[in-house]
C-alpha cells in the first residue's frame, strides 16, 4: 500500500502583481498636492541658509543639531525626544479621528511608491499596457522600458539617499565629494543604504512594506472606534451586485484594479487598507456614469454605516472623550515644550575643582583653590562673560576675571579663587561661581561649588 503523498502547507502565500490603475479626482488631487508639499520640504529644507549656515543640520560629527535658530547639543537631546513624542501624539490624534489618512496621504512608503508608479506609467503605459507588457517574452521593445524605467528609479532614489544624508552631513561637502566622487566612507554607506532602501522598497515591496513590515496596520485598531473616519462600501446599498441588479454596485471591480494593495474594500475594513481613497475616486466616476448619487464607497464610521447617520452627525461625534484627551494632552504637551524652550539659558557652564590642589596658602597669606570651567555658549553669538565667586567674605577671582566665547563654541577655562586669611571656616565652605554675559546681563548661569580652607 502506497503511503499518501506529504501535505505542504505553506505559511506565507506567494506574491501577486499589482498593477493599480490610475485614477483621478478629489482625493487623487489631494494626494497629489502633500506629494509635491513634503517632497518640496523634503529636497529644498537641506538648501536653506540660516546665519551663514545650513538651516537644518543634524551634524553628527559636530554633535550640534541646527534647527534655524535652535541649536541642540547632546546635552539637549531630550528636546528632540520631546518632539518625536508630540508627532507621534500627534499621529494618534489624526488615526483616532480620521483613521488611517497618514498612510494614505503623507506616509514616505506611499508617496515614493506614487512617485514611482508615475515614472513606470510613462515608461510602460497604463494598467492593461503593463501587463501585456509583463507577459511579453524579452523583446528591444520591453527592454528598453524596463530599462530606462529601472535607470530612473535609480536616478531618483541617489538623489533621495544624497538628500537624507544631507540633512546629516553639510550639503556643500557632500556636493563637493560629489562632483569629485569622494565620498568618505560613512557618506557613502548611508548614501548607498537609503538609496537602495527606496529603491526596493517603492520599487519592488510597494505594499509588501504596508501589509507586513510596517507595525502601525497593526496596533492601529487600538486607536480606532466606532465613530472613527474608515473608507467604507455601503452594502445595503451597492448590494445585490450586478450590471442588472437592484443594488448600485455594478460590479465593475475599478475599486479593486485602482487600489495599492490590491484588496477588495467591498469586503469590509481590511488592516492592509492604506485608506488613500483611490477606490472612493473611481467609484464616484461610475457612479457618475450611470447617474447614480455619489457615495457608495465613501469615508464615514462605523455607527454611521450601522445606524444611518448623516454628514452632520458625524461631524457631532468627532469631539468625543478620546479626541478631547488626545487633542488636551498634546497641546499641554507642545506648549510645555516651547516654554521649556523659551526659558531655556544658552549658556551652560560645569565647575570641576582641582582635586590634586585641596587648597594652598599664597602670597599674602591668602587662600587659594584652583578649577576648571567647562563653557559652553550653545548661542549663534559670540560673549564676552565677567566670572564671578561668592559665598566667602572676601572671595575674588584671581585670573583670569573674564572669558570670551565664540558662537556655538565650547571652552576649559582654568581660574584661580582666592580668600584672604582667617576668612572661611577650615574645611569645605560652600561657594557659587556665577558667569555673566557683559553685554546682556540676563544672559547668566550660577553653579555651585566647594572651597577648601586646610587646617
Amino acid at each position: 500500500m502506497n503511503a499518501p503523498a506529504p501535505q505542504v502547507i505553506k505559511m506565507y502565500a506567494k506574491r501577486e502583481d499589482i498593477f493599480p490603475r490610475e485614477v483621478k479626482g478629489h482625493y487623487q488631487n489631494l494626494r497629489w498636492i502633500c506629494l509635491i508639499l513634503t517632497q518640496v520640504v523634503f529636497y529644498g529644507a537641506p538648501w536653506l541658509q540660516w546665519n551663514g549656515r545650513q538651516a537644518i543640520l543634524f551634524d553628527l560629527m559636530a554633535r550640534k543639531f541646527y534647527i534655524f535658530g535652535l541649536v541642540l547639543w547632546p546635552q539637549d537631546f531630550i528636546y528632540l525626544a520631546a518632539m518625536l513624542i508630540a508627532c507621534a501624539w500627534g499621529l494618534f490624534l489624526v488615526t483616532a479621528v480620521a483613521g488611517r489618512v497618514w498612510c494614505g496621504f503623507s506616509c514616505p512608503q506611499t508617496v515614493y511608491t506614487e512617485m514611482f508608479l508615475w515614472i513606470e506609467r510613462k515608461f510602460e503605459g497604463s494598467r492593461s499596457a503593463q501587463m501585456r507588457l509583463a507577459k511579453e517574452p524579452m523583446s528591444f521593445n520591453k527592454a528598453w522600458r524596463k530599462g530606462g524605467k529601472h535607470a530612473a528609479w535609480l536616478a531618483l532614489s541617489l538623489w533621495t539617499g544624497f538628500t537624507f544624508v544631507s540633512y546629516f552631513s553639510p550639503l556643500h561637502n557632500l556636493a563637493e565629494a560629489a562632483q569629485t566622487f569622494n565620498f568618505g566612507p560613512w557618506e557613502s554607506f548611508w548614501v548607498g543604504f537609503y538609496s537602495l532602501a527606496t529603491y526596493g522598497n517603492a520599487g519592488w515591496m510597494r505594499e509588501q512594506v504596508c501589509k507586513y513590515m510596517c507595525p502601525y496596520a497593526r496596533f492601529q485598531s487600538a486607536m480606532f472606534d466606532r465613530d472613527t473616519l474608515i473608507i467604507t462600501y455601503d452594502e445595503k446599498r451597492g448590494e445585490p451586485r450586478g450590471p442588472k441588479s437592484e443594488g448600485s454596485c455594478i460590479d465593475c471591480s475599478l475599486c479593486v484594479q485602482v487600489c495599492p494593495t490590491g484588496i477588495d474594500i467591498r469586503k469590509g475594513l481590511q488592516y492592509e487598507c492604506i485608506g488613500c481613497a483611490a477606490c472612493i475616486d473611481a467609484c464616484d466616476i461610475v457612479m457618475d456614469k450611470i447617474e447614480q448619487p455619489r457615495g457608495l464607497i465613501r469615508y464615514s464610521t462605523d455607527r454611521a454605516m450601522a445606524q444611518g447617520l448623516g454628514a452632520k452627525e458625524i461631524r457631532k461625534r468627532v469631539m468625543r472623550p478620546r479626541v478631547l484627551l488626545y487633542t488636551g494632552g498634546l497641546l499641554l504637551f507642545i506648549v510645555a515644550v516651547f516654554t521649556t524652550l523659551a526659558m531655556r539659558t544658552p549658556l551652560k557652564m560645569d565647575v570641576i575643582r582641582d582635586r590634586g590642589s585641596m587648597g594652598r596658602e599664597v602670597e599674602n597669606g591668602m587662600i587659594e583653590n584652583v578649577y576648571r570651567l567647562q563653557i559652553m555658549n550653545t548661542g549663534e553669538k559670540g560673549h564676552t562673560y565677567r566670572i564671578k565667586a561668592s559665598g566667602i567674605d572676601t572671595l575674588q577671582v584671581a585670573v583670569p576675571d573674564t572669558v570670551e566665547l565664540g558662537p556655538t563654541e565650547t571652552r576649559a577655562v582654568p581660574i584661580r579663587l582666592r580668600v584672604d586669611h582667617g576668612k572661611g571656616e577650615t574645611g569645605s565652605n560652600k561657594i557659587a561661581i556665577e558667569l555673566t554675559a557683559l553685554d546682556d546681563p540676563s544672559l547668566a548661569v550660577k553653579e555651585k561649588a566647594v572651597f577648601i580652607v586646610p587646617r
